[in-house]
């Protein structure tokens, strides 16, 4: 049975999420400020993690943040903002999905649902492949989720790391911005917005290129991103 953790500080939907969470099985606890979330998030291990974006004393990015540096919990960031950089503030602080409120109920439930079978069907191709990856200095552990150059950990989100995985997995070939785009968010976002694929690639350019070195990400104009052997 999932476990659940819910942070947010309008109490009546709080209260409805998590009714709606227990009648399909869910275990669920709820915390109504965003530093003891933060504490709750962080002292027991939990499936996923539901998080308002504006709460009192932390807010919802921070909490995210702060989150993303000791775990990799799934996290759905609820948001009352729908601009494209309120989404990609969310997502590059490590959320992984986010819904605009008000929601329906069922569109959440059907988001925790495809969150859930994604993380577990990843989970499941790396249990048995626990192995790691080798390019130019970089060395990625499929197993320890980390990335590193000369034995230090590169800082990634968990977007940043799926999106430069598919990549390297994919070494020599040419990824078009559409297909990274499936690959990497599936249903988290539309067709018409794969200008996203193109700001987290810059985000990971930042983040692992060299000074006067050749990108690792090299572009292809007109098409979209490769990895070259």
């Amino acid at each position: 049975m999932a476990k659940i953790l819910i942070i947010e500080d309008e109490k009546n939907l709080a209260r409805f999420v998590e009714l709606e969470l227990q009648h399909e099985g869910y275990q669920t606890r709820v915390e109504l400020d965003g530093r003891q979330g933060l504490d709750a998030a962080l002292a027991e291990d939990w499936d996923a993690i539901l998080l308002d974006l504006m709460l009192p004393t932390l807010n919802g990015l921070e909490v995210c943040r702060r989150v993303r540096q000791e775990k990799s919990t799934p996290i759905i960031m609820m948001t009352a903002r729908d601009s494209i950089i309120d989404r990609v503030s969310g997502l590059d602080h490590g959320a992984d999905d986010y819904i605009v409120k008000p929601f329906a109920i069922e569109e959440l439930l059907a988001r925790l649902r495809a969150l859930l079978r994604r993380i577990d069907i990843e989970d499941q191709k790396m249990a048995p492949h626990s192995t790691k990856i080798e390019y130019r200095d970089l060395i990625m552990d499929k197993e320890a989720h980390t990335l590193s150059r000369n034995g230090k950990v590169i800082e990634l989100t968990r977007r940043e790391y799926d999106l430069f995985l598919t990549l390297l997995s994919n070494m020599g070939k040419v990824l078009s911005r559409e297909e990274l785009l499936k690959t990497v968010w599936g249903n988290d976002a539309t067709q018409s917005e794969t200008n996203i694929v193109d700001v987290y690639v810059r985000y990971l350019r930042n983040k692992i290129d060299l000074p006067d070195k050749e990108s690792y990400i090299q572009t292809v104009r007109g098409t979209g991103y490769v990895v070259r052997p």
